[in-house]
């Protein structure tokens, strides 16, 4: 099962937080800054963890997930936006 995480982070070097931004566009999709909304199967969740480890520096860097649920959920449809509306993921089946 995919769950829907915000992944936010807090990046002291630039060349780290390059590094970062760049892994962070393969598991999700960019909101804004240093935030990105991710659907995680567990295993893809450990190998994400796995990759920022060798990244960030631990004493100095920070990197959050905050799990909101399954993929479509109930607390992903429950998401207040000021402004500019959010937009959940259609998660409509692709045949190729």
């Amino acid at each position: 099962m995919r769950l829907l995480y915000i992944v936010t982070y807090d990046i002291c070097d630039d060349r780290r937080l390059r590094a970062v931004f760049r892994l962070m566009r393969g598991y999700g999709e960019h909101m804004q800054y240093s935030v990105f909304r991710c659907e995680l199967t567990d295993l893809e969740r450990i190998e994400l963890i796995t990759q920022l480890t060798d990244i960030i520096n631990m004493s100095e860097d920070q990197v959050l997930f905050f799990p909101l649920g399954p993929a479509g959920g109930e607390r992903e449809a429950g998401i207040c936006a000021v402004g500019r509306a959010y937009e959940a993921v259609d998660h409509e089946a692709v045949v190729i």
